[in-house]
């Protein structure tokens, strides 16, 4: 069985290591393009296309994914203060893997992409959702 606090313990760890994996993207908004050229072509993707926006894109959202891990680390010091948020994350989490799963099969990206990407997110977000709610939080407005 699992208790509430092993819930909480498993829900901080799940949170913190993905606040890490997505913070792991930060540098690469600052990587000179042959590198993008070359991670682009290693993930079977061919050569990067060329154009500012192509840079936007990849810089910009590389800064995204490590904000959002920043903000995964902040909810995770205190589940219990940011129960909202934590639902707000788990909730997201899903909706964002079912989008990315559209993207990429229009896009259209590789199938160890699309099968790597999307399913994790759903299934992690839906990981963060049953441990939360086999936390124990303290009722609004309750008498003792």
């Amino acid at each position: 069985m699992l208790t509430s606090k092993r819930a909480e313990m498993l829900l901080r760890w799940l949170l913190i290591a993905n606040g890490v994996m997505t913070l792991l993207a930060l540098p690469a908004a600052f990587f000179p393009i042959s590198w993008m050229d070359m991670f682009h072509r290693r993930l079977e993707l061919g050569p990067l296309p060329e154009g500012p926006i192509v840079q936007y894109l990849a810089r910009s959202v590389s800064v995204l994914y490590a904000a959002f891990g920043s903000l995964t680390l902040v909810i995770a010091w205190d589940l219990r203060r940011f129960a909202p948020l934590v639902t707000w994350w788990g909730i997201v989490a899903i909706l964002f893997g079912v989008i990315l799963y559209w993207v990429d099969t229009h896009a259209p990206m590789p199938a160890h992409w699309t099968w790597s990407e999307a399913p994790y997110t759903v299934l992690t977000g839906t990981v963060v959702l049953i441990l939360q709610s086999r936390m124990r939080l303290p009722s609004s407005g309750a008498s003792a």
